[in-house]
């Protein structure tokens, strides 16, 4: 197998990682988010943890960093606990699809803070996207579009977060940055969770193990496809994650996206492919 094989298997795995980690959200059912949230970090803190102590590597960020690696960690917490709960309140499939708008969002805050250049092609893509999204949605104006709002912010604060992962790539290690994310998650959510602890049954246990194992899995086989090849070549098969989603979601659910939520994520999917094309066009 060569490199960009390896890579897109393990963004494929990625994928699938994050579908069972949200359906773990899910099926935790009335745990509070706080406690899926520290149980969804605590896992990828002990593994990089770890693994740093076994190969020697030093995990502290350089000071003048410290400033960007906290706000990636504070915006990474924010978007997490936003996603999970649209994950409880919407479909699987839905929540996925809004969660992949963080792309657009990058696009957005790359041009704000670090000065990248919007042109014709990034525009047309983001207003797409959001038609896309608003098919997803279906806005009724009350209460009930709170999930998905939290969805679309969740996407919002994740773009804010890999922006400045992309702005840190060259500055510190991908071990530094995970390391102070779940740090920061795992310190920052154990006083909520202390302030509202529901004891889990042994199933609910269970699910909220497995939430920090998957999303382990999927945030080192992403790291590690990065590695083999550049973003620019296997980001685009990141959005399998919808369709792996959207099968657990039938599966365990027997959820059935409606039309509007079908076009709307092939527009989202058919926007990210575009964004990928001109964008692999451009690195080469």
């Amino acid at each position: 197998m060569n490199n960009k094989s390896k890579a897109v298997f393990l963004m494929l795995l990625s994928a699938l990682g994050f579908a069972f980690m949200a359906a773990m959200v899910k099926l935790a059912g009335d745990i509070p988010l706080a406690e899926k949230v520290f149980f969804r970090n605590l896992v990828s803190f002990i593994v990089v943890f770890v693994a740093s102590r076994n190969s020697g590597e030093s995990l502290i960020c350089k000071k003048e960093n410290f400033k960007y690696v906290l706000a990636r960690s504070l915006l990474g917490l924010t978007g997490v606990f936003l996603y999970f709960y649209s994950i409880n309140n919407l479909y699987l499939a839905d929540s996925s699809m809004i969660n992949k708008l963080s792309p657009i969002f990058i696009i957005i805050f790359a041009a704000i803070f670090l000065k990248e250049k919007l042109n014709a092609v990034k525009i047309i893509s983001m207003v797409v996207a959001f038609i896309g999204v608003l098919l997803v949605i279906k806005p009724q104006w009350d209460l009930s579009i709170l999930p998905a709002a939290s969805g679309l912010l969740s996407a919002a604060f994740a773009g804010g977060a890999y922006t400045m992962v992309r702005y840190l790539k060259d500055k510190e290690k991908p071990a530094t940055i995970v390391f102070y994310f779940s740090l920061i998650s795992v310190v920052g959510t154990f006083p909520l969770v202390l302030l509202n602890f529901s004891k889990p049954t042994l199933n609910q246990l269970i699910y909220l193990i497995l939430i920090g194992i998957f999303a382990a899995i999927a945030q080192i086989a992403l790291t590690y496809s990065y590695k083999y090849a550049p973003a620019s070549e296997v980001a685009v098969y990141n959005y399998t994650n919808i369709i792996f989603s959207a099968i657990l979601g039938f599966i365990i659910w027997q959820e059935t996206p409606d039309a509007l939520s079908i076009v709307g994520g092939i527009i989202i999917i058919l926007v990210a492919l575009v964004v990928y094309l001109y964008n692999k066009k451009n690195d080469n």
